[in-house]
């Protein structure tokens, strides 16, 4: 092995270990807006580590008989690349994941796995509060009544 690989691979190995893992967790308020705006909510709790983040999520969705919106709720574990540090306060981060989603419309049900993409910021207010904006695409199974299913969202979240 030469010394310059050698090297590369100590310093590597350094940074990951040396660096303590981030984690935190936001509460959500937002919207689904397929096929209309409904109502969604949910939490998320994740860690990081670098550039790379991971997360679990779970959100639901009201329904709504009158324009045909299913319910639907969404529990997806997912996978974050960020920047390792804040920009003028924001930090910046693109996600994709998997999970379980269960769609539901009056006697209507539908479930199974789906997959997700999307984005957001993460913004520092005072010490370890912050805002998290998120958008969304889920990608539902093919008996879902609506896919992809897009979501925006605004929640706070507490970085620990």
């Amino acid at each position: 092995m030469s010394s310059t690989r050698a090297t590369v691979l100590t310093l590597l190995f350094v940074f990951l270990v040396a660096t303590r893992a981030a984690a935190d967790a936001t509460l959500f308020l937002g919207t689904n807006t397929t096929p209309e705006n409904r109502k969604t909510q949910g939490f998320s709790v994740g860690a990081g580590l670098l550039l790379l983040g991971f997360e679990f999520e779970y959100a639901n969705t009201s329904d709504d008989l009158e324009s045909v919106a299913p319910a639907l709720k969404t529990y997806s574990g997912n996978v974050l690349l960020q920047t390792p540090f804040t920009i003028y306060g924001f930090q910046p981060y693109f996600t994709t994941g998997v999970g379980y989603y269960r769609e539901a419309l009056e006697t209507r049900e539908d479930s199974g796995f789906g997959f997700n993409t999307g984005g957001g910021v993460k913004v520092n207010l005072i010490g370890p509060l912050r805002v998290r904006v998120d958008y969304r695409a889920f990608r539902l199974g093919d008996d879902a009544l609506y896919s992809p299913a897009h979501r925006l969202y605004a929640g706070v979240n507490l970085k620990f």
